[in-house]
């Protein structure tokens, strides 16, 4: 199924994100993960392609499996970042060949290396490059994009920021999804001005829940989010206790959502870091709001 139309639904649902193994020895135990997770019936799962495509051999295999063995609508992300245009096509055509009809079109994440090297000379130096060629290939897929309610990293303002997001939608992009965010009311200022700009398609906004300490430093780092002083307090009074952090970080996950179902948004998107325990505990909370 499309994407493009399961979004037009009226009923609130989950999405979760999963991510392919780092090593070959570690493929098995992701791959029972993410199934762990598929059997939890989510409106669809996202499979990560790893910075600089080097899991990416394995997030079509990931993504094939949930989409036949658990019916759940999958979402393969594609990243182009140091790709030349020989590797993105081949890409385009596992894809298309596997029935998969959703693909996340993304840039990618800079290793160190790629961040030191000649990107004059990349194929792709921008997902909207990856978009134009996915849409070039003829084949028919529903392509999503990602969007950055506290701004790009490598965005010089907001008003800049959200002016390539609208090119990017233009080119192609039927729906966005949100990088993590920590305050909800970033997210709905972010699309008041968005919906000002003129982009109209559907905003899956993503939530990554804290069940770890030491995952606040990296959250930081990968997206730049803001904390709130709220969700501070929270790690500074529970961080040194697994358990307590476990259970405080998804129930703050819990109330995000909660407050994103109550004020218009139908689907939301988790980051589940490939923690069946975690997604189903969420989805638990939330059993009889999702119905």
């Amino acid at each position: 199924m499309k994407l493009s139309e399961l979004l037009k639904s009226d009923k609130f649902s989950l999405s979760f994100e999963v991510f392919p193994p780092k090593t070959d020895m570690a493929f098995d135990s992701v791959k029972h993960a993410t199934e762990e997770i598929a059997k939890l019936r989510p409106s669809f799962m996202s499979v990560t392609y790893g910075a600089g495509g080097g899991t990416s051999r394995y997030t079509l295999e990931i993504a094939k499996n949930i989409k036949e063995h658990y019916s759940v609508p999958t979402l393969a992300h594609l990243t182009c970042v140091s790709s030349t245009k020989e590797t993105v096509h081949e890409k385009i055509e596992a894809i298309k060949e596997a029935g998969i009809q959703n693909v996340m079109a993304l840039r990618g994440d800079l290793t160190p290396e790629l961040e030191k090297s000649d990107r004059s000379k990349w194929a792709y130096r921008h997902a909207i490059d990856l978009i134009h060629d996915i849409k070039a290939s003829g084949a028919d897929f529903c392509i999503g994009g990602a969007c950055y309610p506290e701004i790009h990293p490598e965005s010089a303002n907001q008003k800049e920021d959200i002016k390539y997001l609208k090119e990017k939608v233009d080119a192609g992009c039927s729906f966005l999804t949100t990088q993590m965010f920590f305050d909800n009311n970033l997210l709905y200022n972010f699309l008041y001005k968005i919906r000002e700009s003129g982009i109209t398609v559907p905003i899956i906004p993503g939530v990554m829940p804290i069940t770890n300490g030491n995952q606040v430093e990296r959250a930081i780092k990968l997206s730049g989010s803001f904390m709130p002083q709220r969700f501070k307090s929270l790690v500074d009074k529970f961080g040194t206790s697994p358990d307590a952090m476990k259970q405080a970080g998804i129930i703050y996950a819990t109330d995000q959502i909660i407050d994103l179902f109550a004020n218009g948004i139908t689907n939301v998107h988790v980051y589940s870091m490939n923690k069946p325990d975690v997604a189903a505990k969420i989805q638990s909370n939330l059993s009889d709001i999702l119905g």
